[in-house]
């Protein structure tokens, strides 16, 4: 295990006393080193920090980690930091609330890990497409297809057939109303299935309490579930796993390639 492999090197350095690996100022501790550490980069949440606490967390990360996640974005809030930082590149999804700032020259990363979105309603792209911009900052590709519940079942089966000859990774199924869809998928396919519940519908259970609960009590075994409207959680869950098949296919092939060479 080399040192950046290491995962218990920054707790053993804070065992000793050092404070290193973080930023630590008045009520911010960031840790850029998180995406080196686990492969999920450190994202800002927006939603309830001031002004002068985002703009700094923004700055820290842009100068220590190259890039920037924020979600729960507000239009405000975006606009301060559009001034803020006048020469960032952004990839923002309003609907999802969800930025990426970078400098310039940021490329994003390509793992080779492909990850497949699907939503129940056009009312819920919003969650799935948070947990698009998400894995595809992890480095995975992704597609998404919306609007395919189980009032027409028969729209998903084109989707999922082309999903599977993609040979996705992982699924990520975003439901409001019942939260039926994820417990259907995850009886149908050979992939992990991570149910996402948003807060669409009305009534009892309107704002995703019902979805949770469906989801929650599935008949599918193996379906795996994130709090409601939790995109970012449910695009890092499926990059770690989508990366996890992209590295085993690499070394497959790299191990094949070394027993073409040996015979």
């Amino acid at each position: 295990m080399t040192a950046e492999q290491d995962i218990f090197a920054a707790l053993r350095a804070a065992l000793a006393g050092a404070r290193q690996g973080y930023i630590d100022n008045p009520g911010l501790c960031l840790d850029p080193e998180r995406e080196v550490r686990t492969g999920t980069p450190e994202i800002v949440l927006a939603e309830g920090k001031s002004m002068e606490q985002l703009e700094e967390s923004v700055r820290a990360m842009l100068s220590l980690a190259g890039r920037v996640i924020v979600s729960r974005l507000e239009e405000t809030q975006r606009c301060h930091l559009q001034a803020a930082f006048p020469d960032a590149v952004w990839r923002h999804n309003p609907g999802g609330r969800t930025a990426v700032i970078a400098p310039p020259e940021y490329r994003a990363p390509s793992t080779g890990g492909r990850v497949g979105i699907l939503t129940a309603g056009a009312s819920d792209f919003p969650a799935a497409d948070e947990a698009r911009l998400v894995a595809e900052e992890m480095g995975c590709a992704v597609r998404l297809y919306q609007d395919l519940g189980v009032a027409g079942l028969h729209r998903l089966v084109v989707p999922l057939r082309e999903l599977l000859e993609w040979e996705a990774d992982v699924l990520i199924v975003a439901a409001g109303m019942d939260g039926v869809l994820p417990s259907v998928i995850s009886g149908l396919v050979p992939l992990p299935v991570i149910g996402l519940p948003t807060p669409v519908g009305y009534g009892v259970g309107g704002h995703g309490e019902a979805a949770l609960l469906s989801m929650l009590q599935t008949c599918a075994p193996g379906l795996v579930v994130v709090n409601i409207d939790n995109g970012v959680g449910a695009g890092i869950a499926a990059a770690r796993i989508a990366n996890v098949a992209a590295r085993a296919r690499r070394d497959a092939q790299a191990a094949v390639r070394t027993d073409s060479r040996e015979d």
